[in-house]
């Protein structure tokens, strides 16, 4: 390839994911230091604040804090402070910001007021020399190195692993169940191509898509929709399989594809009654996870099987490949879509 090659920079990174996978484990230990003063902290809940791709990493943190810690979480709204200028009291709250640059002037300002507030503030960033890193009293390098893509893949998943990681560690944990991930993600990498080709060719000319999962499996869902439109340019959306049948199911019919994220465990288990009843709509499904193989899919694409909790790490790499495949096929370049920039700039 070229330095002109449409989608160069985004599938180079998503091969390199196994490799920064290594090196976020590796880091475990000084991940784990920041676990021990939250732990020592003990913080009486959780907030995290985080915009795009970050945000539903985020969201994911947010499944780990109330299943494995067993602590209330939400996710801010950084607004309420940069725009209208709210001053909660937080005593004894971790907030926890998710950024990948580092740089978005409404997440260090938020971040800073937290801090002023009494907040324990922890930036989750793969820029750590970045104003919000400065902003934070603590700070968790991901660790995935630059990424020249516009859309974020392998900081994505260097995210989660660190913030499963963080979490663990304030639980105790030493980080077992996510050791085997860099081999899990090589070798998922390396069988999915067929499958993934198969999914491009189905969905080459659809408009509409819908991406939906349960419990930690609907940051991927999130993260899956985001990824679709801003490569392909496809009007994507993403639901929980539970909110998907309070509602938005109505407007799925055989014009649309649907992309269910189904894992081994309770989220995934309770997927089936989502994927029989847009089955039952006409739609197109795709599953996507470790027990995609037990679901009444249209197609599927079936990688190796993990604990729950980090199965997310896995779960999005076809998804990154599914969005490149298309905007390729689609004649886009996913390296440059158009109207964005790498860090986008908000307050």
């Amino acid at each position: 390839m070229t330095d002109e090659t449409p989608g160069r920079h985004m599938s180079a990174e998503i091969a390199e994911q196994p490799e920064v996978f290594a090196a976020v484990t590796g880091s475990r230990p000084l991940i784990a230091s920041v676990g021990g003063v939250i732990a020592e902290r003990r913080p009486r809940f959780a907030l995290l604040a985080a915009r795009g791709s970050s945000d539903h990493a985020a969201l994911y943190a947010k499944y780990l804090t109330e299943v494995l810690l067993e602590l209330p979480a939400g996710l801010v709204s950084a607004s309420t402070t940069t725009l209208y200028n709210a001053k909660p009291d937080l005593h004894d709250v971790l907030y926890i910001t998710v950024s990948q640059s580092g740089g978005s002037p409404d997440l260090i300002e938020a971040t800073a007021a937290a801090r002023d507030r009494g907040a324990l503030t922890v930036a989750v960033t793969n820029n750590p020399e970045s104003e919000l890193a400065a902003a934070a009293e603590l700070s968790v390098d991901v660790n995935a190195g630059v990424e020249k893509a516009v859309a974020a893949t392998k900081t994505y998943t260097a995210t989660l692993l660190a913030l499963y990681l963080l979490i663990d560690s304030v639980q105790g944990g030493q980080g077992e169940k996510a050791a085997a991930l860099p081999e899990l993600a090589a070798q998922a990498l390396s069988t999915i191509d067929s499958s993934v080709e198969e999914a491009v060719a189905r969905y080459r000319f659809v408009e509409r898509m819908v991406t939906t999962g349960r419990g930690y499996s609907s940051a991927t869902a999130a993260e899956g929709a985001l990824k679709l439109a801003e490569t392909s340019y496809l009007a994507a959306r993403a639901y929980s399989g539970a909110d998907l049948l309070h509602g938005p199911v109505a407007a799925i019919d055989s014009d649309t594809g649907v992309v269910a994220v189904t894992s081994a465990g309770k989220g995934g288990e309770a997927m089936r009654d989502v994927v029989d009843t847009v089955r039952q709509r006409g739609a197109d499904v795709l599953a996507v996870g470790s027990a995609a193989a037990d679901v009444p899919a249209s197609s599927r694409i079936v990688l190796p099987e993990t604990a729950e909790e980090v199965a997310p790490v896995l779960e999005v790499l076809p998804l990154q490949r599914l969005a490149l495949g298309l905007a390729l096929a689609r004649g886009g370049d996913p390296d440059n879509p158009r109207g964005l920039s790498k860090v986008t700039r908000t307050r």
